[in-house]
């Protein structure tokens, strides 16, 4: 089975026939997807300006799709590469249970689904590397009561995600499953309830 890196050759060989470099860039989505296989390539076809069905599309915009990708993976393996040193000191320090964020890791190891998009044509429109820095800086600070993606402040709690966590709080302005440790007990709370969250 071809690799990410093997798979991101095939799209920019312009003696590949398009519609293997198409299929292709849609198998890259197998290995790195943070919004969801789905959700991924409708925003990567949106951003690069061709559509999801579009069999035929620019080999100029294909490559723009996956420069997309790969810059987002990049942003992705640096956190996971900096998240696994910090468990190894933790480990060789004695602490050896994990906390909530390394929970929710386990869930996204590899970049799928980490800020998951149940329905794949509701996403942040921002560049994929930026909405997970954001997450990333999210994940290293204290919780708050927004969303990570967007600044958000209007959250509502989810049942029957496709992807697990099987429920969770779902940003009604960009459509991600915001991690649960990225928000206070009080917002969780609160988008449990169903209620709007409002930043004060």
């Amino acid at each position: 089975m071809a690799g990410f890196r093997s798979l991101a050759r095939q799209v920019r060989d312009p003696r590949s026939d398009l519609a293997l470099r198409r299929y292709s860039l849609r198998k890259c989505l197998e290995r790195f997807a943070p919004y969801g296989h789905r959700a991924t390539w409708d925003h990567l076809c949106s951003r690069a300006g061709f559509g999801p069905e579009d069999r035929s599309p620019d080999p100029a915009r294909l490559v723009a799709a996956l420069d997309e990708l790969e810059e987002a993976r990049s942003v992705w393996l640096a956190y996971e590469d900096a998240f696994a040193e910090r468990r190894r000191k933790e480990k060789h320090d004695g602490l050896r249970r994990p906390g909530s964020v390394d929970d929710w890791h386990r869930l996204t190891w590899g970049g799928f689904g980490v800020a998951w998009c149940d329905d794949p044509r509701v996403h942040p429109d921002e560049p994929l590397a930026e909405v997970l820095r954001r997450l990333i800086a999210a994940l290293e600070r204290e919780p708050g009561s927004v969303c990570p993606a967007c600044s958000g402040e209007r959250l509502t709690w989810k049942y029957d995600l496709a992807h697990e966590p099987s429920s969770g709080p779902v940003c009604t302005s960009c459509g991600i499953v915001v991690p649960r440790p990225v928000l206070t007990p009080e917002a969780l709370a609160e988008a449990r309830r169903g209620r709007m969250l409002v930043s004060v």
